[in-house]
């Protein structure tokens, strides 16, 4: 119908947080995984054990600055990178802009987003998309 867009429910971040999670499991990784919706706010979590203290704080920056900026977070890491510095102080609000959030697309929108972090950042982002092909 016109007018009306998918969102993440509890059920949907709670499958998502869980395959997340059971993907870290198999490879022995701490990680801490979260999941946002749209806005960037926290719906599910969890903080594997050995995974790093701060990795509570940068899996959910990464997730914001993936559902914020409607692109995994890892475009914006490139960019700096690629020499692009001022991507590093372009908004207080996307602290992530290190690989390892994702964003959730469903019909062309993206509903939420994935961080992940506590291992190299390539695997943050395998974890984050294993938890999104749970939906």
């Amino acid at each position: 119908m016109p007018g009306q867009k998918a969102y993440l429910n509890q059920a949907d971040a709670q499958r998502i947080l869980a395959a997340a999670n059971a993907h870290a499991e198999k490879n022995n990784w701490g990680v801490s995984i979260a999941v946002v919706d749209d806005g960037g706010h926290l719906l599910a979590f969890t903080r594997r054990d050995a995974a790093p203290t701060i990795s509570t704080y940068i899996s959910q920056e990464k997730a914001k600055t993936a559902a914020l900026g409607r692109r995994e977070s890892k475009v914006y890491e490139d960019s700096i990178n690629g020499g692009r510095y001022s991507f590093m102080n372009a908004t207080p609000v996307m602290n992530g802009t290190l690989e390892g959030g994702v964003n959730i697309v469903v019909d062309g929108h993206t509903i939420g987003a994935v961080g992940v972090s506590g291992v190299k950042s390539i695997e943050d982002a395998e974890i984050a998309k294993a938890g999104i092909a749970a939906l």
